[in-house]
């Protein structure tokens, strides 16, 4: 099993450079070769291999006016080759429409993050003692705030927009001790007004965090208007913008793993709804609310987490009525879906229901017959 630990970084002013000159680099190389199969595929209707730009990479670094690509570590230059591959080989694979990324594009300095990977050979990447051992930094001071288990396969290293430097560990042959088992199960509905609403009747409060902070991110986002572009202050200003919306993502993240982590310590199977947060953020009125929900990255973190604890996670179609189906009799409400309708009574049974509730209890029931 692969297991990932990232873990802050940080570097002297000597080890921050180098970071800054790998990033550079590996983005030469990824836009240099971007430009290479446009060009070639343009003279000749075919696209250089990745094991051809190999070669070729080799070649570039013995030139003289490209040989400052020898001060960098080699791996990482080779996994922004990769890289680039990887988002060929996925815009031209035939997959669903919706899913399917667009071509390659050329990247830029300009961008306030930036990343890349090295790979482990021998003994070049070393967990210390509070510090991490990375090829050509030598030991760069860390945050290790958890036991690394497992062979580690590679770094990445990377540089927020708020300027913090990260790394994170790839490892495998990690162990991941299975949770006991509870012998319950539970239907989820995800919701705005409530993050979720179990099967059990339990409602999960939803924090909206950016809704809280909207206030202080419009004023800073006015003081950052009025600063000269490209003066200091405007950047001091930018950082304070960053770190702010990190700090909004961390609470997000931090709510999203507790949640998660507790439903699958009290669960044993977790029924959800195949939602389609891209469709949905095209009504207007509720983009914003959906996107600070962050329904899909809780989604993520329960697949994962339910594959590394031997849980089980079933995904209900995302057209099943849930919401208008009386999990009672069964009988379909042909009602409006309007949000404001929060209970609505069943024209068969005449039972009263809560919306959200019943649609856990739905999803839950047809993830069961989906299992049987």
């Amino acid at each position: 099993m692969e297991y990932s630990y990232k873990f802050r970084l940080y570097p002297n002013r000597k080890q921050e450079t180098q970071m800054l000159r790998t990033f550079g680099c590996c983005r030469f190389v990824f836009n240099h070769y971007l430009a290479d199969r446009i060009e070639t595929y343009k003279e000749t209707g075919k696209s250089p291999t990745r094991f051809e730009q190999d070669r070729n990479l080799t070649v570039l670094k013995k030139q003289e006016e490209t040989s400052w690509l020898r001060e960098v570590d080699a791996t990482a230059l080779q996994s922004s080759l990769r890289d680039l591959d990887d988002a060929y080989q996925n815009f031209f694979r035939r997959i669903k429409r919706e899913e399917k990324p667009g071509f390659p594009r050329f990247k830029s300095k300009h961008d306030h993050r930036q990343s890349y990977k090295s790979k482990c050979a021998g003994t070049n990447i070393k967990v210390l003692d509070k510090a991490i051992q990375l090829p050509k930094l030598g030991a760069v001071k860390c945050r290790i705030s958890k036991e690394v288990k497992g062979r580690i396969l590679s770094a990445t290293v990377s540089r927020n927009p708020s300027g913090k430097y990260f790394v994170a560990l790839c490892c495998t042959d990690a162990e991941v001790a299975a949770l006991p088992r509870t012998g319950s199960v539970i239907g989820i509905d995800m919701g705005i007004r409530d993050f979720a609403v179990s099967s059990d009747g339990i409602a999960y409060k939803n924090h909206k965090y950016l809704a809280k902070s909207e206030k202080k991110l419009a004023k800073l986002q006015r003081q950052l208007s009025r600063k000269a572009k490209g003066s200091r202050n405007r950047d001091k200003a930018r950082l304070q913008i960053a770190r702010l919306h990190e700090h909004i993502s961390n609470q997000r993240k931090d709510m999203l793993h507790k949640l998660s982590a507790q439903l699958l310590k009290e669960n044993d199977i977790i029924c959800i709804e195949d939602l389609a947060p891209k469709n949905m953020v095209k009504n207007h009125k509720l983009a914003k609310s959906i996107q600070d929900a962050s329904w899909g990255e809780f989604r993520r973190q329960l697949e994962y987490k339910a594959e590394w604890y031997g849980k089980k996670v079933v995904v209900i179609d995302r057209f099943f009525p849930s919401s208008q189906l009386c999990c009672n009799c069964h009988g379909l409400w042909s009602g409006t879906k309007d949000l404001s309708v929060r209970k609505w009574t069943c024209p068969v049974c005449g039972h009263t229901h809560d919306r959200d509730r019943n649609a856990a209890i739905n999803i839950l029931n047809e993830g069961l017959r989906l299992l049987a």
